[in-house]
């Protein structure tokens, strides 16, 4: 039997494996700065698989390790999830990780728990094979995407030198082979009125008239914003509005909007500041882009600014190629290649440091941060086949 059989072949005989460490990891509730428990057993399940080496870093990413060669292939899956919601929507408790009727059920079995059960097996499934490539793997499951997608692996290149030369990242493609994602940048509008009494708002300046105007100018904008061809439009809406009044009896002295702007491709932070600016007119009003810090449930303190570059890898490139080859070598099928609508940790991976990036990953999108979350088992099989085939060919 060639490897490529041999690979299909484990992936199968680990169904019940992979489902299950799925299962284990679906029961720990993990929000992000709490991902501590959920840490620890994915830990123990790289241990169990065999891994050369399992390690955390200091702001909490695991990180483990197949091979020792110089060149580095990287895959990641974000262990943190969004809260559960309105648990009068769920048909199922969404922390039981049940396995029934071909699904493993629960919050994080798509975004994006299933990526890392699929990978511990590939790991698995490469010292069955007796992997002795020279390169290595690194399998991360990494924390705080949902708070501030891309920290992460800007933590791992920076501080801890992890700089592959390919990273896989396995957030859900319902098994389609993904080439980019639009960015985003996270805004917000501070505007300053004068206050006076209620009774005479004409004395005054109201804060929150000035911060209504801009915001349907913001809707206007978002009309004229330009296209990609494969990425599609940028965007920009106005997702809360904030104000501050010396009482409900006085006109409002401050407000606050906040905005979401998502990025094409050739949109730059400096020219999605600039249009935004330019809809003031002459307003008492500052906008800026806002930071991210906080403490990781290590204790470390680390941020960045919310500007999350759009990336893209174009259509020939080698490992774009690479995996579509993989992908018909197991599958018996060309892969649809496509590119995610919300944001995943690309954003830095590719976007800031201009590393190599291609998404692969199980589950359906619409599943993420959705009630009645569920991935199929087949999807967590043929994702270890793909990740560890796709080892094999790097």
């Amino acid at each position: 039997m060639d490897k490529t059989g041999m690979i299909r072949e484990l992936s199968e005989k680990y169904r019940n494996f992979t489902a299950g460490n799925l299962s284990k990891l679906i029961g720990i509730k993990s929000l992000s700065l709490q991902e501590a428990e959920v840490q620890k057993e994915l830990m123990r399940q790289m241990q169990e698989a065999g891994f050369d080496n399992v390690r955390m870093d200091g702001l909490g990413n695991v990180i483990g390790r197949i091979g020792k060669g110089k060149r580095v292939l990287a895959f990641d899956a974000h262990m943190d999830t969004v809260d559960l919601g309105n648990l009068a929507d769920w048909n199922f408790d969404p922390l039981s990780g049940e396995i029934a009727g071909g699904y493993v059920h629960g919050r994080g079995s798509v975004d994006q728990k299933g990526g890392a059960a699929s990978f511990v097996t590939a790991g698995r499934i490469l010292k069955d094979i007796a992997f002795d490539r020279d390169i290595s793997i690194f399998f991360v499951g990494s924390v705080m995407e949902e708070d501030c997608d891309g920290l992460c692996w800007k933590y791992l290149i920076e501080e801890e030198g992890l700089k592959p030369d390919a990273v896989v990242v396995t957030e859900p493609t319902n098994m389609n082979l993904y080439r980019g994602q639009r960015g985003r940048m996270e805004m917000q509008i501070e505007f300053f009125g004068r206050s006076c009494h209620g009774s005479a708002p004409e004395r005054g300046e109201n804060a929150i008239y000035m911060a209504s105007r801009s915001a349907l100018e913001i809707e206007k904008l978002n009309e004229r914003l330009e296209a990609d061809d494969f990425l599609g439009k940028g965007t920009i809406t106005a997702s809360e509005l904030i104000s501050e009044s010396p009482s409900l009896c006085a006109v409002a002295d401050y407000a606050r909007l906040h905005l979401d702007r998502r990025l094409t491709w050739g949109e730059t932070r400096e020219g999605a500041l600039r249009q935004v600016e330019e809809l003031l007119g002459g307003m008492r009003a500052e906008v800026k882009v806002l930071n991210y810090e906080e403490s990781s449930f290590t204790g470390l303190r680390y941020g960045m600014e919310k500007y999350y570059p759009c990336w893209k890898l174009p259509e020939n490139h080698k490992m774009i190629k690479n995996a579509a080859l993989v992908f018909e070598s197991l599958f018996n099928k060309a892969p649809h290649i496509g590119k995610w609508t919300f944001s995943t940790n690309g954003v830095s991976i590719n976007g800031i440091y201009g590393i190599p990036v291609i998404g692969f990953g199980p589950g359906n999108e619409i599943f993420a941060h959705a009630p009645n979350e569920k991935v199929p088992v087949d999807h967590l099989v043929g994702a270890s086949a793909f990740y560890a085939a796709l080892a094999c060919s790097f």
